[in-house]
């Protein structure tokens, strides 16, 4: 524990710098019966914020009493089947004291929303305009809630677990041709085993038969030797032979 004047404010007690469990313990004192009791996994806390509607209240004062200035990162979870359907999580940081803290929150699919917090860490912008994007959990509030990979108007959240494994076809707005484009879909899955690193590379694959898409690969792989061909590649040539 690192030592200062005495003073029982922010992340110290008795002068002396609270552990990551105590701080947690610290913000289910100021909020009782909204937080509850903190897990401890391999070093990591976390706690449950049971009404998601107060989340930025909650976050709040983790910055300002608790002095977890940094937003680490928000991510979420597709619970595909039960209800509540989604979780989004909040990581935390005290750069100044060095704690960690996780925040996990509860979002139903009927309602699919809660508040933003960016007035509390302007990061949570894009964290919370990938997790619209991919997801399509939305944060009322939000200064400009848009996607941020996909194009607007696409019509498919592709990190949920009803999406396809081996995506969507959708036709791209100005552009004259659909075509599957090489590694198109997802998730990839690296194959064990394989003479070399090309067999063992992640591609599509197909649920129906958990074949492995390998198409648009080899067509990628023709387009390569070609163009390693005309620039005198002696990895694409070697390639090419094997």
């Amino acid at each position: 524990m690192h030592a200062r004047p005495a003073e029982d404010s922010g992340p110290y007690l008795g002068g002396f710098l609270m552990s990551a469990i105590d701080l947690a313990q610290r913000l289910r004192s100021e909020f009782p019966n909204l937080i509850s009791e903190p897990k401890e996994f391999r070093g990591e806390i976390t706690l449950w914020v049971n009404d998601a509607e107060r989340i930025a209240e909650v976050c709040t004062f983790c910055k300002s009493e608790l002095a977890f200035d940094f937003l680490v990162d928000i991510s979420s979870v597709d619970n595909y089947g039960e209800d509540p359907r989604f979780v989004v999580v909040y990581h935390l940081q005290g750069l100044g004291h060095g704690r960690h803290l996780r925040l996990k929150t509860a979002v139903g699919e009927e309602k699919g929303e809660l508040p933003t917090i960016t007035g509390v860490w302007r990061t949570a912008d894009w964290h919370e305009r990938e997790i619209y994007d991919m997801m399509g959990i939305r944060f009322r509030g939000h200064p400009d809630l848009r996607r941020i990979l996909m194009w607007e108007g696409y019509p498919y959240f592709p990190l949920r677990k009803d999406f396809p494994l081996a995506g969507k076809s959708t036709n791209v707005p100005e552009v004259a041709f659909t075509d599957v484009t090489p590694m198109m879909g997802g998730p990839f899955v690296t194959v064990a085993g394989g003479v070399d690193t090309i067999a063992r590379e992640p591609r599509v694959r197909v649920p129906e038969s958990d074949a492995l898409e390998t198409n648009a690969r080899l067509e990628r792989r023709r387009d390569l030797g070609r163009a390693d061909e005309q620039h005198g590649n002696v990895l694409g040539s070697e390639e090419k032979k094997g």
